[in-house]
């Protein structure tokens, strides 16, 4: 069966999107039994049952006891889309190499749907926040309030951000988050010109983070990378012109290495 939308997008299949709301269901309720999923999608037992039942055939949900979960064949899935990723596969060593010599968190990330999505992070060894940063790997999030996302956006065509301000807004999440959208473009315009990003404790109070973009030999941003630390230590003098330098090489050296591998497959094979 089919579905028009209001909204003006394609014809879509009722079915499937309805298969994506229990998965996104099972995913918010941490597994849920039927019961649950029912009063949480306004839906009759026999329905979610059903499609609980073709998900599980399929391997992408298991049962422990009455309780339905996702299974491990996301992960699967997951690590295939992410492999296939060249700035993971390029920017993943080089991020490792970051984070080893400035102490750490180093993060790489990418655009999609509007949203940034966090690709790899790496632990260095004066590094904090582990679990926030591990929770952030599992979702996507808004691009105006990190170094990563601000990198990205400071590098999209205006009416790309028009785009994404007007689809998700601008969410405040501490005191310093810029919530006016023209303020955030003058901020974006002071990335372009200085060539990297400051998050400074606007999405979490006491962390900062400066970030770089990776971009194509065309100029189409791909993605970026930061580093995050507490505040008193990222901005201590020398230190924090060390990092700024550092993110901003490593982002070049990526830059060069995708370049490098786009060049490669232009020139001619031999038979």
């Amino acid at each position: 069966m089919t579905n028009d939308r209001t909204n003006g997008s394609p014809r879509t299949l009722k079915t499937v999107s309805r298969a994506f709301d229990i998965v996104r269901a099972l995913e918010e309720l941490d597994g849920a039994g039927v019961t649950e999923l029912t009063e949480h999608l306004d839906l009759s037992k026999s329905v979610v049952y059903n499609y609980l039942s073709t998900l599980r055939e399929e391997k992408f949900v298991v049962k422990e006891g009455d309780t339905y979960e996702l299974s491990l064949q996301f992960l699967l899935v997951g690590e295939y889309v992410r492999y296939q990723n060249v700035l993971y596969q390029i920017g993943k060593p080089e991020l490792e190499e970051l984070a080893e010599k400035t102490g750490e968190f180093a993060h790489l990330a990418t655009e999609e749907h509007g949203l940034g999505v966090n690709l790899y992070k790496v632990s260095g060894e004066k590094a904090v926040g582990s679990e926030y940063q591990v929770n952030k790997l599992q979702r996507a999030d808004y691009l105006h309030f990190s170094a990563t996302g601000k990198a990205i956006l400071a590098h999209l065509p205006r009416e790309r951000v028009e785009w994404i301000i007007d689809q998700y807004g601008l969410p405040e999440k501490t005191e310093s988050t810029i919530t006016e959208r023209e303020a955030l473009f003058d901020d974006l315009e002071t990335i372009r010109e200085r060539g990297y990003s400051l998050n400074e404790e606007e999405e979490i109070t006491g962390l900062q983070a400066i970030g770089a973009p990776v971009r194509n030999r065309h100029g189409r941003v791909l993605g970026s990378i930061s580093v995050s630390g507490p505040v008193r230590r990222m901005k201590q003098s020398g230190y924090h012109e060390q990092l700024i330098e550092d993110v901003v090489n490593t982002a070049n050296v990526i830059e060069v290495n995708i370049n490098m591998e786009e060049t490669d497959d232009e020139f001619p094979t031999f038979s």
